[in-house]
């Protein structure tokens, strides 16, 4: 799919066009190899890297062809089951900016909403450098949205961590590849911030770079946030491997003064259940005097055992 938008500084909303036109922004999701070929030959972009952009499992980086930018990065995306990364490419040529990406970037859905509905004034697809940064800062919100639901998640499972089931567990290991998913993505995506902040890549009016530090700064409480979390995950992990190791040795150490305890009565029983001449065996008070030696032996090991705090 191809939606090609356009807004210049006279403009107070974005309009949807039809054709190409200098200082476009063409919006490309899952396309088509014919829309492939389409965008290939009237931009003149590099056919590979256009499809570079569609391989799920492409990694961050910055290049340069031809006088276009071709800036890989990746954004949160949920696909019902899991959620973890996708790539999208924002390329930036002599006239115009162009976004493909195989899944729908749903964090430019309230963007260009905003943009078309005039409430968004603060940039125009003119301003390429600036529309690049603002695309760049939709995802950083993203990620930060994602954060937070998984936080939130995470602390629930800390409040009731003498209670965490084995689902618990499973989840807390599916949020742990999702953020290190984010860190794959948001580290080298630090790389290419500094690289555009050095203004060598792309045009830096003072705005714009006062947005790119911004980024900066955002991209790293992003990167910290990540390690925070699983940090914190891994602390919930082990503290649940420790309680879980805790109560096992108890149900041990208990089954084990059961087995003891009833380890005395059955010997003596065992004995006096032999055909043999035993003592006391014609004593019409052995079977009380049995009862009562296998209770006193009984109580004398409790008390041992407690008194060692065994119990």
């Amino acid at each position: 799919m191809i939606k090609i938008y356009q807004k210049t500084l006279k403009d107070v909303r974005m309009r949807t066009l039809k054709q190409i036109k200098v200082g476009s922004w063409i919006y490309v999701t899952d396309p088509t190899e014919e829309e492939i070929k389409q965008v290939t030959e009237e931009l003149k972009l590099e056919e590979d890297l256009i499809r570079d952009s569609l391989d799920p499992f492409e990694v961050p980086r910055l290049e340069i062809k031809k006088e276009v930018v071709y800036i890989f990065t990746r954004f949160p995306h949920n696909d019902g089951k899991e959620t973890l990364t996708a790539p999208i490419l924002i390329a930036v040529g002599p006239d115009f900016v162009i976004t493909i990406s195989q899944k729908e970037p749903v964090f430019l859905e309230k963007f260009i909403q905003q943009a078309r509905k005039g409430i968004t004034k603060d940039f125009s697809t003119t301003q390429k450098t600036k529309l690049v940064l603002l695309i760049l800062r939709e995802i950083n919100n993203y990620y930060n949205n994602f954060l937070t639901k998984i936080h939130k998640q995470v602390k629930s499972a800390q409040v009731r961590l003498e209670h965490i089931t084995n689902k618990n567990i499973i989840q807390l290991v599916g949020f742990e590849g999702t953020l290190n998913d984010f860190l794959n993505a948001l580290q080298p995506t630090n790389e290419i911030l500094q690289a555009l902040l050095s203004g060598r890549i792309l045009s830096l009016y003072e705005k714009d770079k006062d947005l790119t530090e911004d980024l900066l700064l955002s991209n790293g409480q992003l990167i910290g946030s990540c390690k925070s979390r699983l940090k914190m995950m891994t602390n919930i992990r082990e503290t649940y491997s420790t309680i879980m190791t805790n109560d096992l040795n108890q149900v041990i150490r208990l089954l084990t003064v059961i087995t003891v305890l009833f380890t005395i009565p059955t010997m003596i029983s065992s004995f006096y259940g032999m055909n043999i001449p035993l003592p006391f065996a014609n004593s019409p008070l052995a079977f009380v005097g049995i009862i009562i030696t296998t209770v006193i032996v009984s109580i004398v090991l409790l008390y041992i055992f407690y008194k060692n705090k065994w119990l």
